[in-house]
């Protein structure tokens, strides 16, 4: 399977609402990823608004519109206001994350253990499901909730990789060897009960194509906050180019 890149352009919404100017355009940003190469486009609109807008959410479906092939995804905590979004959208997945409203980035996963938060979920995926959108739970690497989200309905899980990450900076490479040890089991499980695997958090240039090696069958790795941070510096299409480089240098090995 090649792994997809989606490009989350939450960061880009960041800077331009610094200003009134409408600079940088989110739309723009993303269409420069499509071109250079990217599978599709992520967005976080989170209630407050403080990057992606709601206006911004309809005009990027738009743009999706005009690049078939290509994958629009939605995440945010369902229980606030991902589901007008998803209603009004209807984009190829959305993503379900449990962040509360004044999070500051999202930092776990669904404990699907919790019987109550199953509940709260079933009806909603199914409405997802019911319009033709895919949805990936936002999980943490736990092998034994993956069956609950199959249970669920869910088509996808997302592995939230920030242990991960946050092990390969800290440049321990036992500690590194043990998450992707995780994360490979947690992908394992997900796919055994015929889930696919997402992936994302923190993943970046140089720590992408070392997990995608290690953990099999990424269907997809959403990208944010790096992503831009190296479009700063190389651009937007060199930096599209760029993650696509290390998706490929994965599949070599």
């Amino acid at each position: 399977m090649n792994t997809q890149l989606s490009v989350n352009v939450n960061k880009v919404a960041l800077v331009r609402n610094t200003r009134h100017l409408g600079i940088p355009a989110v739309t723009r940003a993303a269409d420069a990823c499509l071109r250079a190469g990217a599978h599709g486009i992520t967005v976080h609109p989170r209630p407050d608004e403080r990057h992606v807008r709601a206006p911004d959410v309809h005009e990027l479906a738009a743009l999706m519109r005009r690049w078939p092939g290509r994958e629009y995804n939605i995440e945010g905590n369902p229980l606030q206001n991902l589901l007008g979004f998803i209603r009004a959208v209807r984009p190829h997945q959305a993503t379900f994350v449990p962040d509360s409203e004044d999070q500051f980035t999202s930092d776990h996963g669904f404990d699907l253990a919790d019987a109550a938060v199953r509940e709260r979920l079933r009806p909603l995926i199914a409405e997802c499901r019911g319009l033709d959108v895919r949805v990936s739970l936002f999980m943490d690497p736990v092998p034994a909730l993956m069956p609950l989200a199959r249970d669920l309905g869910a088509d996808r899980v997302e592995l939230y990789t920030e242990p991960y990450a946050a092990a390969w900076a800290g440049g321990d490479e036992a500690a590194c060897t043990a998450e992707l040890a995780r994360y490979a089991e947690a992908a394992r499980a997900a796919q055994a009960v015929g889930l696919g695997v997402n992936a994302g958090h923190d993943l970046n240039r140089y720590n992408l194509a070392p997990f995608l090696r290690e953990v099999p069958g990424v269907a997809e790795v959403s990208i944010g906050h790096a992503f831009i941070a190296d479009a700063l510096e190389l651009g937007y299409a060199a930096a599209t180019r760029a993650y696509l480089g290390c998706i490929a240098d994965a599949g070599k090995s």
